[in-house]
């Protein structure tokens, strides 16, 4: 797949398809079912200082075009992470990115501390859609002082590159990529998913335990795009484009609007192969359209206003 290859923050990788966070596991439950090597990479499922049990069920809601989620971020925590999971994926050739999150900038630092000590990691994501709790609950991603606190901490100890993971439940986008960029990001990654709601008219009470969940699949495509190819037009370091892609033609669509690479989530669920078979008809796309690399295509939107 050379036509596919790329780099990311400087890491290469085989193809532009990377598993997204949440959807893969810690990567290593997947090793059966598809060749692990031959990813552009993965993102392991959100590690915290401590393990979390996460919400109560049910957990996921089959919604018209997509899926709601409530799992409430459960993990076996950083240190569990790094003596359960970690050793069985510093053989893998794919790039594997871990994903961190905390509640106060400390959870940060204290979860990314621990992954330094340890090799098999090309980097780090930054899920910035949690509740400050040392600021009465104001989410680190929809404010530009907090996103860059915490970026900026995060950046001072961390010799891996850093990628930002954008909530799209903002009122604009580009304000955030900015302040994320300015405080040392490497790269972005959106949008995560949107907070929704799902209600059984009979027992009158929401779908998911923890009532709200969020929204990904097909359904948010056309936004998550959107979204996209405002970012990177309001940035120079890469974005990372994620939201609904099922199929090579989707990945396409969100490298042309400027994304540097992809991620693929959903549609995982009900193809354990898809980010191997997204890749391979992103490649397909790109022999028939004449097109010699895949880097050829970002940002090659024809806008006219």
């Amino acid at each position: 797949m050379d036509r596919l290859s790329t780099t990311l923050c400087g890491i290469g990788l085989k193809n532009p398809v990377i598993a997204a966070s949440g959807t893969f596991a810690y990567g290593v439950e997947f090793a059966p079912l598809l060749d692990l090597d031959q990813l552009g990479g993965f993102v392991v499922k959100g590690l915290s200082r401590e393990p979390m049990a996460g919400n109560p069920p049910p957990r996921v809601w089959e919604a018209e075009a997509g899926m709601m989620n409530s799992i409430g971020l459960q993990n076996i925590g950083v240190r569990g992470f790094v003596h359960e999971k970690l050793p069985a994926l510093r053989g893998v050739k794919a790039a594997v990115f871990a994903n961190v999150f905390g509640y106060e900038i400390d959870d940060y630092l204290e979860v990314v501390r621990v992954l330094e000590d340890h090799e098999g990691l090309a980097g780090y994501e930054l899920n910035v859609s949690c509740p400050n709790t040392k600021h009465g609950g104001i989410f680190f991603s929809s404010d530009p002082r907090l996103l860059g606190e915490v970026v900026s901490a995060v950046k001072a100890i961390a010799r891996r590159p850093v990628i930002v993971k954008l909530s799209p439940n903002v009122a604009a986008i580009a304000p955030l990529a900015r302040a994320a960029q300015e405080a040392g990001a490497d790269a972005l990654s959106l949008v995560n998913t949107f907070i929704s709601l799902a209600i059984d008219i009979r027992t009158r009470k929401p779908r998911l335990g923890a009532g709200y969940g969020g929204l990904s699949g097909p359904a948010i495509k056309p936004v998550a795009l959107r979204m996209v190819h405002e970012a990177a037009r309001a940035v120079s370091i890469p974005v990372i484009g994620l939201g609904g892609i099922a199929s090579g033609e989707d990945a396409a669509e969100f490298l042309i609007a400027g994304a540097s690479a992809v991620q693929v989530g959903t549609a995982t669920f009900w193809d354990p192969r898809a980010p191997l078979r997204i890749a391979h008809e992103l490649e397909q796309f790109l022999k028939q359209e004449g097109i010699a690399s895949v880097r050829d295509l970002v940002g090659t939107l024809k806008w006219e206003k």
